[in-house]
């Protein structure tokens, strides 16, 4: 019988940074052609370090790479290109004042020509169903859009051997649909797929095998079809993890900011919220759900005092029942007068944090206004630094690390342990957890439900439907930007919810 060719043998691998960060020790994997792998491991345990070496983004300092059988050498994305091979990143590497179509063929050899690129990647966009305006400057993107771009640039490269990593982070469930429905048909011509997620239900739903790492280190495959979410993420965290979220009953609950009738449009004009009105009660966590783009970070942001407010009131009340108006004052403005609203942007290294500066310096954006002195105080964010590493588990090589140095999962541990820092009186929430494996995901509810229990008003905009029907205790459903139900988290269920997020309905009575 025949021995099949892996499409890529990874053999000793091996990675280190600085003195003594090991990224990755003595790794073994093979990729197959005609297979979807799915790559898992908790943060910080070498799986976008692995790809990259595969994708020429690193080095390894040991071991080798095969391709087809025959040894190769990959020191460069030019390289990896050349063998075929395409990475989608978790952040984009894309350059704003560009266009897409300028994105997509940046760094191809050959004559340029935009018209004849933009015409084939028109046809690509055709094909697989993805919206993209080649014209479109990449600073006037979504985050979607520009997840789109990534994928695109890599369909556009030809790759035989696909790595995604935490690609459906930013897509609608219809463009998730869509994504699965490519990669399918790519393996089914013969494609070598890998992808990086943490969402059990897409591994299960789409992976033909398995591979865990752990702490840097490969502790087996399996086929999908002959394991469970439970048997992953145990092999993932080494021990059993019990996936249950705590939910803790609000005690004495007040009304803590009060939106009503609140109407948001672009700059373009489009309305992106129309007329929402709510209360968020304090030592309550109230969820928002919606098709990804259906006005969720207009509204936070509207709150916040990053969004313009053409219509409706946004109040504040103290404990004595006394409210303050945020319209119209600026996020400096909301903080100067005591409020504290911490917002986790959907975009963590481009809008919540500095990728070049460390951590400590990360934290000291939330405090540097608060000196007193021609000084900066760098005492009080370094301690809160320690704090989130130590409390968060971060893996970093120490504080004065730049952010960007950190895998995608630590970086969202610093910018939600950052936020939740600051003690807030109203905590707003976008996607938390996006991008985090399960143990670290959990670390991150239960820290948004001791800030429940401190008595915050704590707003939680997800996309997983079963962690808003575990965690929240009252669920808004906003569908094209209204209100179309306000459902009781214990007896809400995915359906309810499902179809409040696609019809608009008679309204739902708000449950208390």
């Amino acid at each position: 019988m025949e021995t099949k060719v892996p499409a890529v043998s990874m053999r000793g691998i091996t990675k280190i940074f600085g003195k003594n960060v090991v990224a990755n020790d003595h790794v073994d994997l093979d990729i197959y052609k005609g297979e979807i792998l799915a790559l898992l491991g908790e943060n910080g345990s070498g799986k976008t370090t692995l790809m990259n070496m595969l994708a020429g983004i690193y080095f390894p300092d040991e071991g080798q790479i095969l391709i087809d059988g025959k040894p190769v050498v990959i020191r460069s994305p030019r390289d990896a290109f050349d063998h075929h091979i395409g990475m989608i990143h978790q952040h984009f590497k894309l350059v704003d004042l560009l266009n897409a179509t300028e994105n997509i063929v940046l760094g191809l050899d050959g004559k340029l020509d935009l018209k004849a690129a933009s015409a084939r990647i028109g046809e690509i966009c055709s094909k697989y169903g993805f919206d993209v305006d080649p014209a479109q400057k990449i600073y006037d993107m979504s985050v979607s859009q520009k997840q789109t771009v990534e994928i695109v640039k890599v369909l556009y490269r030809g790759a035989d051997i696909l790595i995604l990593d935490e690609p459906t982070a930013v897509l609608t469930p219809q463009e998730t649909d869509r994504l699965f429905a490519v990669l399918r048909s790519m393996k089914e011509s013969g494609k070598a797929i890998v992808i990086i997620t943490h969402k059990m239900q897409e591994v299960l739903s789409l992976s033909d095998r398995v591979a865990v790492l752990r702490n840097g280190q490969f502790v087996g495959d399996l086929k999908t079809s002959d394991t469970t979410a439970q048997e992953m993420t145990d092999m993932m965290v080494g021990h059993s993890v019990a996936l249950n979220i705590e939910r803790p009953e609000p005690v004495d609950p007040k009304p803590r900011l009060e939106v009503r009738d609140l109407t948001v449009r672009t700059e373009d004009g489009i309305l992106k919220l129309d007329h929402v009105s709510f209360t968020a009660n304090s030592g309550e966590i109230l969820g928002i759900a919606g098709i990804s783009g259906c006005g969720q970070k207009e509204l936070l942001e509207a709150i916040a005092g990053l969004q313009n407010v053409q219509e409706g009131e946004v109040s504040y009340i103290e404990d004595d029942g006394r409210r303050e108006s945020l319209i119209g004052k600026d996020p400096l403005k909301i903080a100067e007068m005591g409020v504290v609203l911490s917002f986790v942007p959907e975009d963590r290294l481009g809008m919540g944090l500095v990728a070049n500066m460390d951590l400590t310096d990360n934290m000291m954006l939330r405090s540097f206004r608060k000196g007193r002195s021609l000084f900066t105080d760098r005492k009080t964010p370094r301690n809160v630094a320690r704090n989130v590493v130590h409390d968060l588990e971060v893996n970093t090589p120490g504080l004065n690390t730049p952010v960007r140095r950190l895998s995608g999962g630590n970086v969202q541990k610093v910018l939600v342990g950052r936020e939740i820092t600051a003690s807030p009186t109203v905590l707003l929430t976008a996607y938390a957890v996006r991008g985090l494996d399960i143990n670290s995901s959990y670390t991150i509810y239960d820290l948004i439900n001791r800030q429940k229990k401190d008595g915050v008003a704590v707003v939680y905009v997800g996309e997983d439907l079963d962690v808003l029907l575990e965690l929240a205790d009252r669920i808004l459903v906003i569908c094209d930007g209204k209100v179309s139900g306000i459902l009781d988290g214990r007896s809400a269920d995915k359906r309810e919810i499902g179809m409040l997020m696609t019809h608009i309905g008679g309204k739902v009575n708000e449950q208390t």
